[in-house]
């Protein structure tokens, strides 16, 4: 790999405890149009909440795989194949390496919302193997869910909206969260290969994606996706906090958190981000059709970029 991609990223750090926020909402501003990654700290979740999150997620992968794959739907939810099945990746021609459980917003009425993207009863372990592991992450999934929101704020003031713009119900006051609990692991990998894929260059659908990691590199950003060749560049994990993929060497844990608005949402351009000289590249359209787009060619093999792009 060449030496450009093994340079480290220099990325923004957001405080969500200043008070300064108009100086927070221009670091994220900058951020945005540079890379889109930054790191966040002072999020209010507790270290010791964060490591037990991070205890019961890798117990989880502990168990064997014919005790996980009772835990596979075909939906969002639930237990995910291992991704070497899903995903090749162009530029390192290696298949992914990893496996994940997913976690909706948690809706009991099944035949209301049978249809609707991101919603629905969760698939869970047995309490009895598991114990308090849906609470521990249910209590997750809403704790982050502030932060997301917290972020959102900065977000509106950077782009000239009211501080409360995403808080209303068509957007993150009905938030639809979504939370992937992954392991990149080693087994089945080829011995040869100087680094191992664990997830393809992508770019996330989301308004805002949340990630926690563990104390093993992977991750990396490109800022140019149309420099070829592309120039990748780590991102450090930090404790307590575009397009990019996972490559990792030994075993990695990660819970990446996506925040994504009410099926209801239109989703288009603003005001701020447009002009007649500069008019919005894509139609608006609504939230859940872009959603059900999305996760039906995902499912198929196809990242989001290749969706955009079509």
């Amino acid at each position: 790999m060449a030496d450009q991609n093994e340079a480290s990223a220099v990325l923004n750090c957001i405080d969500l405890s200043n008070p300064d926020i108009h100086h927070s909402a221009s670091l994220i501003k900058q951020a945005c149009m540079d890379s889109g990654f930054f790191y966040v700290i002072n999020h209010g979740i507790s270290k010791e909440f964060m490591a037990e999150v991070f205890v019961q997620s890798k117990k989880f992968f502990t168990l064997p795989m014919e005790e996980k794959m009772k835990l596979m739907v075909e939906t969002y939810r639930g237990y995910k194949l291992p991704l070497k099945n899903q995903f090749i990746d162009q530029e390192t021609n290696q298949q992914a390496h990893g496996e994940a459980y997913a976690l909706i917003k948690e809706s009991p009425d099944a035949d209301k919302i049978a249809d609707k993207p991101l919603l629905g009863p969760n698939v869970w372990p047995p309490a009895d193997v598991f114990p308090g592991w849906k609470e521990t992450m249910l209590k997750y999934q809403q704790e982050v869910l502030n932060v997301g929101r917290a972020v959102s704020r900065l977000i509106a003031i950077a782009l000239d909206l009211n501080v409360d713009f995403f808080d209303q119900p068509e957007f993150l006051g009905n938030a639809l969260p979504y939370v992937s609990f992954n392991h990149y692991g080693v087994e089945g990998a080829d011995p040869s290969k100087e680094y191992i894929l664990g997830t393809p260059a992508h770019s996330d659908p989301s308004l805002i994606t949340l990630l926690a990691t563990d104390d093993i590199p992977g991750l990396q950003i490109c800022r140019d996706v149309h420099a070829n060749p592309r120039i990748w560049k780590y991102v450090s994990p930090l404790k307590g906090s575009t397009m990019h993929r996972v490559l990792f060497r030994q075993d990695r844990y990660t819970i990446a958190f996506f925040v994504y608005p009410s099926h209801d949402a239109i989703i288009e351009c603003f005001p701020s981000c447009k002009s007649e000289e500069n008019p919005p590249k894509y139609p608006p359209i609504k939230s859940e059709e872009l959603l059900s787009l999305i996760f039906r060619k995902v499912a198929a093999g196809r990242t989001p970029r290749d969706i955009t792009e079509d």
